[in-house]
């Protein structure tokens, strides 16, 4: 009787959580969107111009449930201004736009520095003993619920929004990918058929990897040639940046990724 109880007692109290999590949601994107952020974003994003009404309106909701939730922090010095806030939310909640009101349930932090910063990891080396060696990095994302960005390649990302280079889309793509409890290019899917995905991807994959290797040219970076993730990530900034080439050169890849992220970015270039 006590552990009917108690479950009873537990499951309630889990209604109620999720009770007041819509409505506070709800709330916070009804608000209304300062008219500093709206200015900033329609700098700070190239293609909101572009949107339909309905899709701008959404996205500034999204915006508002982002920076609601997610706390930022400066690194190396820098200071963090609406402009970060506003630049960062923006594009990241462009990949949610048709996606629900799930706004990156795992992440809590995002922390800038000025530019590239430096980490260390340790490697396996061909003898078997373990080196740290130091990279320079301009993103990085992490499972335990923080995403670290380069400022300045944020700036440049956001001047050029056609050259198919851009990490706070690359590394937002990353976390979209490790919803579905591991990061490995093969994202939580609910229109997408995963037979398909693995299909697709993969042989993509493939051919990215043989005309890396043969010195041709190719419509996505070959980053996308380190491991599955990786390839995702790129191809993510390939679709939103590069739609046209990618559909072109592409067009099944395109297609999975038109049907996971519901936009079709051809209609904003």
């Amino acid at each position: 009787m006590a552990t009917i109880v108690f479950i009873l007692i537990v499951l309630a109290l889990f209604i109620v959580f999720l009770y007041t999590t819509f409505w506070r949601d709800k709330w916070i994107r009804n608000r209304t969107f300062p008219s500093e952020w709206q200015a900033l974003l329609e700098s700070s994003l190239p293609v909101y111009s572009v949107l339909s009404r309905e899709e701008q309106s959404r996205l500034r909701q999204l915006i508002l449930l982002f920076l609601a939730k997610k706390r930022f922090y400066g690194c190396g010095g820098l200071e963090i201004t609406d402009e970060i806030r506003v630049t960062v939310a923006a594009q990241a909640c462009l990949l949610l736009l048709n996606q629900g009101w799930n706004v990156y349930p795992k992440l809590l932090s995002v922390l800038i520095y000025p530019s590239a910063f430096r980490a260390e990891r340790e490697l396996m080396q061909e003898d078997g003993t373990v080196a740290k060696m130091g990279h320079d990095l301009l993103g990085e994302s992490w499972s335990n619920g923080k995403v670290i960005l380069s400022w300045d390649d944020v700036s440049r990302g956001v001047a050029d929004f056609t050259d198919g280079q851009n990490v706070v889309l690359h590394e937002f793509a990353h976390q979209l990918d490790g919803q579905s409890g591991y990061t490995n290019g093969a994202p939580a899917l609910r229109r997408n058929s995963y037979k398909s995905w693995s299909k697709v991807f993969s042989q993509n994959f493939d051919d990215l990897k043989s005309r890396t290797q043969h010195r041709q040219a190719t419509v996505i970076d070959k980053y996308g040639t380190t491991n599955p993730a990786e390839f995702f990530a790129v191809a993510t900034e390939t679709f939103f940046e590069k739609p046209h080439d990618l559909y072109k050169r592409r067009p099944d890849l395109y297609e999975e990724l038109r049907r996971y992220y519901q936009v079709d970015p051809r209609e904003w270039h």
